[in-house]
């Protein structure tokens, strides 16, 4: 059983210099509530569904699992909510760790989130000097409300 522990963060800008690689990442959502989350992704030329549970601090359980691409297609058709997110996934590595920035597009596009995942949530790390804020309990800023309530919506009361 995999637990992720998760900080985010909004950031000045994308450093392009430091980006290792990046996928492109499309993302729906078949169940998404305050207690769990099931969510069919592309990553470029693969597929995976996942589980996520209830956060508790920043932590909650998380299920990964890869499929075949026409499971995924149907999932996308017949099982998600109305809408997608897709946005570009670049990863940094910063002083020890790797910190995975996504670049939001459609409905999305301007807002850029950086993640960095911890090994317990009393981990010490260096933020790197292109974070901007940390919104990690901000749930407008969760994937799955941004379909609901996309970032075009609100952006101007920022």
């Amino acid at each position: 059983m995999a637990i992720e522990i998760e900080k985010k963060f909004l950031i000045k800008h994308i450093p392009f210099n430091q980006v290792e690689y990046s996928h492109k990442i499309t993302q729906g959502y078949i169940l998404s509530d305050q207690k769990k989350v099931i969510r069919v992704r592309q990553k470029n030329d693969e597929f995976f569904i996942t589980i996520k549970g209830n956060n508790k601090g920043i932590s909650r359980l998380e299920f990964e699992y890869k499929i075949p691409e026409k499971d995924a297609n149907d999932l996308f058709q017949n099982f998600c909510e109305k809408g997608v997110i897709k946005k570009t996934r670049h990863y940094v590595h910063f002083k020890k760790h790797l910190w995975e920035i996504d670049e939001f597009h459609g409905q999305n596009e301007g807002l850029i989130v950086a993640e960095i995942e911890l090994n317990s949530e009393n981990e010490k790390f260096q933020i790197p000097n292109w974070i901007f804020k940390e919104v990690t309990t901000q749930s407008k800023y969760y994937n799955m409300n941004l379909i609901k309530n996309p970032y075009c919506d609100w952006k101007d009361t920022l």
